[in-house]
């Protein structure tokens, strides 16, 4: 049976944020949402907490011939992780995982560029780093996006999530510091489910939500502390 859904992937954040309170106005929290889905939650929840936002990206691997098989993954900041076991079970040569995460970084970088407009990559090492996407169904992404970013030295990595299928939140609680699934009904079926309106978030969507967030949080800062 269907439950309660989220209007839409902010009133998604807005939920999320209130389980993220802990977090609130903390100098070491970084909010970093996962493309593109992910960001307008990540939008909510860095606006609700008073942390600064930003995107980590995060490019599947695709074993050559069977692109379905995930054979690693690279994100932000130039991290590659390889699942071991598939390449040696596939004996896959060096020569052609070089070759897949040279045409997947271009277009990482490629993506990341077009998302901050110039803006520097936040620097993760020593911060408390919550990554945010608008759901888990398999979790495949956001296990790789965890085991990259902890190759960037963060303090604490927290997943947060507005729905997620049970099985995904108890694995990924495994490989974080701490999972939030704010919802997590039964049966899953799939994230889109749980959104009355689910529409696909598009690059420039992405874009202008990381511009008007760094906007924000300039003038914030700007501002002068009471006495």
């Amino acid at each position: 049976m269907r439950g309660p859904e989220f209007l839409d992937r902010y009133e998604g954040g807005r939920e999320l944020a209130e389980l993220l309170r802990p977090y609130a106005h903390r100098p070491d929290t970084l909010v970093l949402g996962l493309p593109r889905g992910g960001v307008p939650v990540a939008l909510v929840v860095a606006q609700e907490l008073g942390a600064p936002l930003d995107v980590f990206l995060v490019r599947k691997l695709g074993t050559p011939g069977h692109e379905e098989l995930a054979m690693g993954a690279i994100a932000s900041g130039g991290v590659r992780v390889i699942n071991r076991e598939v390449v040696e079970q596939l004996e896959i040569p060096q020569e052609a995982i070089n070759a897949t995460a040279e045409r997947e970084a271009r277009e990482l970088r490629r993506r990341e560029q077009r998302y901050r407009d110039g803006r520097p990559p936040p620097d993760v090492s020593g911060r408390t780093v919550i990554l945010v996407d608008d759901g888990l169904a398999t979790g495949t992404t956001m296990r790789a996006a965890v085991a990259a970013l902890r190759r960037l030295e963060p303090a604490r990595i927290v997943v947060a999530v507005p729905v997620g299928a049970t099985e995904s939140c108890e694995v990924l609680a495994a490989e974080a510091d701490e999972v939030i699934c704010a919802r997590m009904p039964e049966p899953f079926y799939a994230v889109g489910l749980w959104y009355r309106d689910f529409a696909q978030t598009t690059d420039e969507e992405v874009r202008e939500l990381l511009s008007h967030a760094a906007m924000e949080r300039g003038a914030s800062l700007e501002q002068p502390s009471a006495p």
